[in-house]
């Protein structure tokens, strides 16, 4: 009996002890993962400054994909001295992606503007298509249609609701943007496998765009 109660402690110790093992490399590859993370938002941040305006949108465009929150306070003063449109456009998609709601609405905006095909492709990042819902009406019509193209990309079963009443517009360009909308997401609907499972979501809530 007594070898058997320390054969348990034995290999419950040992358990333990792999246990502990994992849980640190686990945290020191977080940890790791986390510095070299602020260190892209960091190098990111830096191009900020750059007297070459490329450069500078692409570090707006690093520090989006980052999500780099920490950033957000800096990022908002230099977007209020930026003077070259691209690059406004490119720290208005930083922005929403640091979580400022509202800068969504300026990224639509430059959908009519010389930056459209910049906006769209922002825009086609979304993981969702319900943060342009709430957009959608309270835009001119070239921007409706060009919404409505990237709701084709984008847009899953509940885009097909929103986009209905565009059908019927009596402008025939929105209202084709809308029916080839619902037909493509209709057709990448019914070619999903039936166990897929949706892409992560993270829906940005904010008021309606006074636009």
């Amino acid at each position: 009996m007594h070898k058997h109660i320390t054969w348990f402690k034995t290999c419950l110790l040992i358990c333990l002890c792999a246990c502990a093992v994992s849980i640190k490399a686990q945290t020191t590859d977080d940890a790791v993962a986390t510095k070299n993370t602020q260190g892209e938002a960091a190098d990111a941040a830096k191009q900020l400054t750059d007297r070459d305006p490329l450069v500078r949108q692409r570090g707006a465009e690093e520090l989006a994909r980052l999500a780099a929150t920490d950033w957000l306070h800096l990022v908002e003063g230099y977007r209020l001295q930026e003077k070259n449109a691209r690059v406004r456009v490119a720290l208005d998609w930083a922005l929403y992606r640091m979580g400022k709601d509202e800068s969504l609405y300026m990224v639509v905006r430059a959908l009519d503007s010389a930056h459209d095909a910049q906006a769209a492709g922002y825009l086609a990042q979304l993981e969702t298509p319900q943060p342009l819902y709430p957009v959608l009406p309270h835009v001119n019509g070239n921007t409706q249609i060009k919404l409505l193209k990237i709701l084709a990309r984008i847009g899953d079963a509940t885009t097909l609701e929103q986009i209905k009443p565009y059908i019927d517009s009596f402008d025939p360009l929105i209202a084709e943007a809308a029916r080839q909308a619902e037909q493509d997401i209709k057709h990448r609907l019914a070619n999903q496998p039936s166990d897929a499972t949706t892409r992560p979501r993270q829906v940005h809530k904010g008021k309606p765009p006074m636009l």
